[in-house]
């Protein structure tokens, strides 16, 4: 039975990564810290694993087929991932796992009132995710994302994308669903993998659970992408600032 819920874990995981472009582990870590049992440092290794192999092949494909996807931009953004997971890993075996936990906490809260406009309310002329410049930006700031996306995502677990597509709406003027399909794309390269062996080195590998996940990515991810590409660009920001939320709620109720 946990293997069958291992699958469910991992579909919805595979949905909402097509959806949002995230890489799914915004939903997995939290759900194997309440549901089964991991520590968060196990979580985070398991839901790197489950990432490494293209599981989101085939949102990716379906982004590109609708005209959404910038393959170069994916291309330099996910060079940067690489050396930014190493960072990451590196950092999140050695920093406190409460702490680790409160950061979190912050950035998902951090992004989800940018996203409700919540810092707009309080008579700020421009909140944290409103776009500041209407120059291209240059291949390495596509670098300098993907570095800091890496470390962002060896530290927790994630990969990459809940920074990944704020920064490319908010800072490089991405539309919604193209920053989605453009994280998405960046995410599908083993990225993680040397995060993945920092944590594998301090015994916190499971592998078989991974791959059980990996595979209900493969099929959530194709649904969520068709998902994606049918919602209005508004309504795709509103779901996702909530979706934040709710994983931010969980995690207060369970490290505060």
């Amino acid at each position: 039975m946990t293997e069958i819920g291992y699958f469910i874990l991992g579909t919805v995981a595979g949905v909402l990564s097509g959806l949002f472009g995230i890489g799914g582990g915004i939903v997995m870590v939290p759900s194997l810290i309440a549901f089964f049992g991991l520590d968060i440092l196990d979580a985070n290794s398991t839901s790197l694993t489950a990432m490494l192999l293209p599981v989101s092949i085939l949102g990716v494909v379906s982004y590109y087929k609708a005209g959404y996807l910038h393959l170069r931009d994916a291309s330099i953004i996910a060079a940067g991932l690489f050396v930014g997971s190493f960072f990451g890993g590196e950092l999140a075996v050695n920093i406190n796992e409460q702490l680790l936990a409160f950061l979190y906490i912050g950035i998902l809260l951090y992004v989800a009132f940018g996203y409700l406009d919540v810092y707009s309310r309080f008579g700020k002329k421009k909140d944290p995710l409103s776009g500041v410049t209407n120059v291209q930006p240059s291949w390495w700031a596509f670098l300098l994302l993907g570095i800091g996306a890496g470390v962002f995502a060896g530290l927790f677990g994630k990969g990459g994308g809940l920074v990944i597509v704020p920064v490319l709406i908010s800072l490089f003027h991405y539309d919604t669903k193209t920053a989605a399909a453009t994280s998405l794309a960046a995410l599908q390269l083993p990225v993680g993998l040397p995060s993945v062996v920092i944590y594998a080195q301090n015994g916190h590998l499971h592998l078989f659970n991974a791959a059980i996940i990996a595979v209900g990515i493969i099929i959530g991810a194709a649904f969520g992408s068709k998902i994606a590409i049918k919602l209005s660009s508004l309504l795709f920001k509103k779901l996702y600032a909530f979706f934040l939320l709710a994983v931010a709620v969980y995690m207060i109720y369970k490290y505060i």
